[in-house]
């Protein structure tokens, strides 16, 4: 099931494009927290965001940008400030698509599902992987927490996906040291306990401690209980 963000602070269209989109089968969230757009946009992990441009706080743009930093996901505007400019400028901050005010929902919802084909059934694969409150970049090798990104390693960032793919159950050392170093063969075990203590460290500082929990003389799971 995809999950939409609407970012739009008419609650008359907000709540209109939650309750037709799910009616359609999405799960959609709307944003309440207007001057905490990204930690809801954490939290929810959306696969697509539908963006107002006049909302309190900071407008569509800074949000978009702010989206753009940690995410590659759609980004759809919605805005009945629908001159040339602001559609230039809503598609150079990062807008995939530019829907102009007053719509009919019926479009909207068949752009939504086109948008989302493309980007990722014809992809074959959601480029985000996420668990716990935690999301992967598998574009970038970034991973978010809340408000911070991080950047990770090639290493990190092989250790973090295979335990993630597998979110709540363990993955055994041997499963992951073929993930990061593409082999069957032997590889010092200590090599692989100096590059998970590493991750750890840096997600520790992320406030996710206890993320990677170790399963003694088994392997590793990734917690997957969805967090404060």
């Amino acid at each position: 099931m995809y999950k939409i963000l609407i970012v739009e602070d008419d609650c008359v269209i907000s709540a209109g494009i939650k309750k037709y989109l799910e009616s359609w089968g999405y799960a959609c969230r709307a944003v309440e927290d207007f001057h905490n757009v990204m930690g809801e946009f954490v939290e929810f992990a959306p696969d697509l965001v539908l963006l107002d441009i006049g909302l309190p706080s900071f407008d569509g743009y800074y949000w978009c940008r702010e989206i753009r930093k940690v995410s590659h996901i759609p980004v759809i505007f919605l805005s009945s400030m629908s001159e040339n400019m602001n559609i230039v400028m809503a598609i150079n901050m990062g807008g995939d698509d530019f829907i102009s005010k007053p719509f009919d929902v019926q479009v909207l919802t068949v752009k939504v599902e086109a948008m989302l084909r493309r980007t990722y059934e014809l992809h074959g694969t959601d480029m985000l992987l996420k668990s716990g409150g935690v999301v992967l970049d598998q574009n970038k090798a970034s991973v978010h927490y809340k408000e911070q990104t991080l950047e990770l390693t090639k290493s990190e960032y092989r250790i973090l996906q295979k335990l993630m793919e597998h979110a709540g159950r363990i993955v055994s050392r041997e499963d992951i040291m073929e993930a990061l170093w593409n082999t069957d063969a032997y590889v010092d075990d200590n090599a692989l306990t100096v590059n998970i203590a590493r991750l750890r460290k840096k997600l520790e500082g992320m406030g996710l401690a206890d993320y990677i929990i170790t399963k003694r003389g088994i392997g590793y799971q990734v917690n997957a209980d969805e967090r404060e």
